[in-house]
């Protein structure tokens, strides 16, 4: 696809690999990667550019299966001038791109309590997006605004009504870039927080394939209502525990895996296809269905086109 590329002040690549740009090290090309320099260099290019090119935000790749035919249009990914980190008070502003990771140790220096932000891969960006969540809390719990950018050029402001917030989704329209997001945590002892995150960080690589290629967990976990880290929401019912029921813990398909380690993570592990991991994916979820009536989710992303025939 032939695109017409409005001048950009940041980094526009046409035919661009997304494979070295993903966890999981799958993907074909864009159409045309564009690294915007800046907000307004954002705002200016999308206003200019033809409204019936697809957009894409894609934020670290670590929630993602690009296909190997890769993606129509313009993916975007916003890099260094969006990942500023501001805290006043319990407030703590943080860009996009900020590291989800970063964004918690930052803030427990300052004695706010971000913590369950320290073990989810990813960028604020993309929790955001999919109102990520560990521990029990999800950051619908903390989310005060955002900033975005429409696909028409145009910079919004979205509240939590705006972005519906359900588990492990909102309602952010297609096309839109989130640049920043607005948080307000509770004060903690830096110290104690601290202690906190690397307890986490210890459980999570006991029980967690940390050093594989994944993209986090495969599947959302059965059930639940609220979705937005409430009392009421129940999860008791677990992915990874009807996977390892149904005897595919460690099942195959080329270079593809479902973890040994945990059975919800699908792995690339070693020379895996977007097309394997996927249909993989698909093979667990028929199966798991066949033996409990239960459809599982997906959780990961899963974007573009097949390679061609």
């Amino acid at each position: 696809m032939t695109l017409e590329l409005p001048p950009v002040r940041g980094t526009l690549t046409e035919n661009r690999p997304l494979s070295d740009l993903t966890w999981m090290r799958v993907g074909g090309p864009a159409d045309a990667l564009f690294l915007p320099a800046d907000e307004d260099d954002l705002a200016e290019f999308l206003a200019a550019l033809d409204p019936s090119v697809p957009v894409f935000p894609m934020g670290v790749g670590s929630n993602l299966i690009v296909r190997d035919g890769g993606i129509r249009g313009v993916v975007i990914r916003l890099g260094r001038g969006f990942n500023g980190i501001e805290i006043d008070g319990t407030t703590v502003r943080a860009g996009a791109a900020a590291l989800d990771a970063h964004v918690a140790r930052r803030a427990a220096e300052a004695g706010v309590d971000l913590t369950f932000l320290r073990t989810i891969p990813g960028a604020v960006g993309g929790a955001v997006k999919m109102n990520a969540g560990c521990y029990g809390t999800y950051t619908a719990d903390v989310f005060r605004s955002a900033t975005a950018v429409t696909r028409a050029g145009d910079r919004v402001v979205l509240s939590a009504d705006d972005l519906a917030f359900q588990y492990r989704q909102s309602a952010l329209p297609e096309g839109w870039v989130l640049t920043s997001a607005t948080f307000e945590g509770i004060v903690g002892e830096p110290e104690e927080l601290a202690a906190r995150m690397a307890a986490q960080l210890a459980r999570r690589d006991e029980t967690q394939p940390s050093k594989d290629r994944t993209a986090g967990s495969t599947f959302r976990n059965p059930a639940g209502f609220s979705s937005t880290g409430r009392a009421d929401d129940v999860h008791d019912l677990k992915a990874w525990k009807l996977i390892d029921d149904a005897g595919l813990r460690g099942a195959t398909l080329g270079g593809a895996q479902m973890n040994p380690k945990h059975a919800n993570f699908l792995t690339n592990a070693g020379g895996a296809s977007a097309a394997e991991l996927e249909n993989l994916g698909e093979q667990v979820r028929k199966t798991v269905y066949d033996q409990t009536g239960i459809t599982l989710e997906w959780e990961i992303m899963r974007v573009g086109e097949p390679a061609p025939e």
